[in-house]
C-alpha cells in the first residue's frame, strides 16, 4: 500500500492510496457542492472501476452541507466512509451525517483502525463482485 498521489486544495488535502483516499479539511472551510465536485473529480480519476473508501480525518473544525452526501450517491464504486475524530462534537456531527450515506459510515478514533475498516469493507465488496461475474 503506498501513497501514489496528493492533492493541496484551498480547502483540503487529499492523499490517495491504491484503493481509498485521506480527505483532511483545513481549519473554517465550508464544504458544499463546489468542493464536492471537485472532490468527485479526484476519486473519478484515481478510482474509476474499482471500489474504493473515503477517509476523512477531521483534525480540523469545519463546516459540511449534508446535503453533499447526495452527489456523493454519483459514485457508485464509493463503498465506505469513516470519520476519524476523538472530539464529541465532530463525533456526533459525523453520525448525523451518516443518515445521509447509503453505505458503511463509521467514526474512529484513530487513523489505524479506520483504514484496517474500509479494507475489511473493500474486500467483502470485492468478493462480491466477482462472485456476481460468475
Amino acid at each position: 500500500m503506498g501513497m501514489f498521489h496528493y492533492y493541496d486544495l484551498d480547502h483540503a488535502e487529499i492523499f490517495i492510496f491504491d484503493d481509498f483516499l485521506i480527505k483532511q479539511v483545513r481549519e473554517g472551510e465550508v464544504i458544499d457542492m463546489k468542493e464536492t465536485e471537485a472532490f468527485i473529480t479526484i476519486v473519478k480519476k484515481h478510482f474509476s472501476g474499482k471500489n474504493m473508501a473515503y477517509i476523512s480525518n477531521r483534525v480540523s473544525s469545519f463546516s459540511i452541507n449534508p446535503l453533499v452526501y447526495k452527489e456523493a450517491d454519483v459514485i457508485p464504486n464509493m463503498v465506505a466512509i469513516a470519520v476519524i475524530s476523538s472530539e464529541e462534537k465532530i463525533t456526533k456531527s459525523a453520525k448525523y451525517e451518516s443518515q445521509f450515506f447509503k453505505g458503511p459510515f463509521d467514526v474512529f478514533d484513530n487513523l489505524n483502525d479506520a483504514i484496517k475498516w474500509v479494507h475489511k469493507i473493500i474486500e467483502k465488496e470485492n468478493k462480491k463482485d466477482l462472485n456476481q461475474h460468475v
